[in-house]
């Protein structure tokens, strides 16, 4: 590295960013968590303008005219669109450290651990054409952990679930690496994808994707809960071709979330089975943690402690443990020098 680099380098923004299918969330040393947006992009589908990212372009999904298009460049966990990617990080970066000049950041994100080389470089791409100097990677189940402060740099198995928009990772981690794993691009979307259908299927009802997912925030289960209220929603009635309101049960939702929760629960059983029995035991003496916002589902973690006969805990604020873990790592890179990826 020559004089001019060390130099800059004395004055570079070191950011963590969790890159979410749903969310994307940057962490900076100095502010702490500093964007905390969906990870939407509202463009002028004629000249590629960026009109809104983040919140705004959300709130504007399903209610915009046709110049002007939504979209979520992130599909299952990573790039789907380059172009629009790449937009929405320097949005982002923008909105933590303000515009970029001399000096430019540092950054590591959070990728799944069923990413592929070609997957991994549009990562890094995206970022790097963004403005970032130096770009180093970190798995998602490994970022969880550390945020949920688990021992994953001592020999001792620790097993952690992280079940965010487009993928859900489950992980047996020990001494700074992931010893077995499962991938599943089963997740948030696919549950408002579920609850869309059953809606469509049941009540003859359609909606947009945000009243979808507000119903699965507001009443969705995995198991039945006692005096859950059901939910007023408005939408378009399917025979009548007009705006009207249906109370929707909440015991429909959990119905329609049964399929995506069932398949989470195999993914975990069959990260179980394959554990090697030493670490099998540490997990069965500690139980094992739940991250992402789908650990927020309500009944989630007793369903999976009923099926595995393990103690099941949830993260502290699962929505940002693999943020907090990614930034855990970054600052402190001697202790967790060897959870970054090639």
């Amino acid at each position: 590295m020559g004089l001019w680099q060390r130099f800059l380098g004395l004055f570079s923004q070191d950011i963590a960013m969790d890159l979410g299918t749903a969310n994307t969330l940057l962490y900076t040393r100095d502010g702490g968590i500093v964007v905390n947006e969906p990870s939407v992009v509202a463009l002028d589908a004629q000249t590629r303008e960026v009109l809104a990212v983040g919140a705004e372009a959300k709130r504007a999904r399903g209610r915009t005219p046709g110049r002007i298009r939504t979209v979520r460049p992130m599909k299952d966990g990573v790039v789907a669109d380059f172009d629009v990617a790449s937009l929405m990080v320097v949005s982002f970066i923008r909105k933590a450290i303000g515009r970029l000049g001399l000096v430019k950041p540092s950054m590591v994100i959070c990728v799944p651990t069923g990413i592929t080389q070609v997957e991994k470089k549009a990562v890094i791409d995206a970022a790097l054409s963004a403005g970032a100097v130096k770009v180093s990677l970190i798995e998602e189940p490994m970022a969880a952990a550390i945020g949920a402060g688990l021992p994953v740099t001592e020999p001792k198995g620790s097993l952690v679930a992280d079940i965010g928009g487009g993928t859900s990772e489950v992980a047996v981690i020990t001494l700074s690496a992931v010893t077995v794993s499962q991938s599943l691009r089963v997740a948030g979307d696919r549950m408002n994808e579920l609850v869309l259908r059953m809606l469509r299927d049941r009540y003859r009802l359609e909606v947009g994707e945000n009243t979808a997912e507000r119903i699965k925030i507001a009443v969705g289960s995995a198991l039945p809960v006692p005096d859950l209220a059901d939910i007023e929603v408005a939408g378009k009635d399917l025979v009548a071709g007009v705006p009207r309101t249906f109370t929707i049960k909440a015991e429909d939702v959990r119905e329609a979330l049964a399929e995506p929760v069932q398949e989470i629960a195999g993914a975990v059983m069959r990260t179980l089975e394959r554990t090697p029995p030493e670490l099998a035991a540490d997990i069965y003496s500690s139980g094992f943690c739940l991250a992402g916002g789908g650990a927020l589902l309500r009944g989630l973690a007793d369903l999976l402690a009923e099926r595995t006969r393990l103690r099941v805990f949830v993260a502290e604020d699962p929505l940002t443990a693999i943020l907090r873990g990614t930034a855990k790592a970054m600052l402190d890179r001697k202790t967790y020098r060897d959870v970054f990826i090639a």
